[in-house]
């Protein structure tokens, strides 16, 4: 955690900060979930105006928690939406969901003209907590994803921002390397994971909406989505601002104080010991090993 690039002042579910992240139960899962799912909800329709019987095209994306009845049926069930809306939950499919969503509704689109959707996409940690332990080692290993242009391409002459899966240090770090961007570029999921941590299919999200905090988007600019996920798979897509944005959204609670002066997190220096190759009691004598 301590070289993970996450800050001090990120999330945890209630069932992990009261300790009982080895035995969480469904009551811990369902909260969590709809207190996303429905504070979300509440502010975009208030925000909107459009009425939940307006919505013609409901996705919802959470890889890891899929229940019977399922969570579009508990959305549909919250905001008496019609019982012809179109509904579609995706999931296992990891932390590139969301851009698969934004497609799906694309497509539907062209068959289902002045349609409404909305796209849900969250993740449920809670219940998850020993496998998502398991993620943050993995990115933080030496193995980053090996991403490049190819032929010497610049992105840069087509797209003027960056919206990488803000999965990890070694993810963030991976893909700037292969891409060839600068550290602006990277800026936004760099604090991103600094403020809310790997957040899986809902971590695109936030990266955008610090660029729009921080009034980067102008009418015209294009955005590059890459989204990483497991399998492994990358999926991306180009969005076009329609004008220029300003909402500090999510981020208005703390947007003046990003970035940092530092990234690094304070317990590394007191902690770094354990990385000391002293400390390393058990070794793999590698030339004893014999496979049958």
């Amino acid at each position: 955690m301590v070289s993970s690039g996450i800050g001090e002042h990120t999330y945890c579910p209630k069932n992990v900060l009261e300790g009982r992240e080895a035995c969480p139960n469904l009551k811990d899962t369902y909260e969590e979930i709809d207190e996303i799912m429905f504070d979300t909800l509440d502010g975009l329709f208030k925000r909107t105006c459009f009425s939940p019987s307006e919505i013609d095209i409901l996705v919802v994306n959470v890889s890891l928690f899929s229940p019977i009845p399922s969570l579009t049926a508990r959305i549909i069930n919250r905001y008496k939406m019609r019982e012809d809306v179109k509904v579609f939950n995706l999931a296992g499919m990891g932390c590139s969901a969301s851009v698969v969503a934004i497609d799906l509704v694309q497509q539907l689109f062209k068959t289902h003209e002045n349609s409404l959707g909305v796209v849900v996409s969250t993740e449920d940690l809670g219940s998850h907590c020993t496998s998502f332990d398991s993620k943050f080692a993995e990115y933080g290993s030496k193995d980053s994803p090996a991403l490049g242009t190819g032929g010497g391409i610049n992105l840069k002459t087509g797209i003027e921002h960056f919206c990488v899966h803000p999965g990890g240090r070694a993810v963030v770090d991976g893909v700037g390397k292969g891409l060839k961007l600068n550290e602006y570029d990277l800026e936004p999921a760099r604090m991103a994971l600094h403020r809310w941590g790997n957040t899986s299919a809902g971590g695109l999200w936030y990266v955008l909406g610090y660029m729009e905090a921080k009034k980067r988007l102008k009418k015209g600019d294009r955005i590059l989505m890459i989204s990483l996920g497991a399998g492994f798979k990358c999926n991306n897509c180009v969005w076009e601002v329609m004008k220029d944005l300003s909402d500090t959204n999510v981020w208005k609670d703390s947007i003046e104080s990003y970035p940092p002066p530092s990234l690094n997190n304070p317990f590394k220096e007191k902690y770094d010991w354990i990385h000391h190759d002293y400390l390393n009691f058990v070794r793999l004598d590698t030339s004893t090993m014999k496979i049958d």
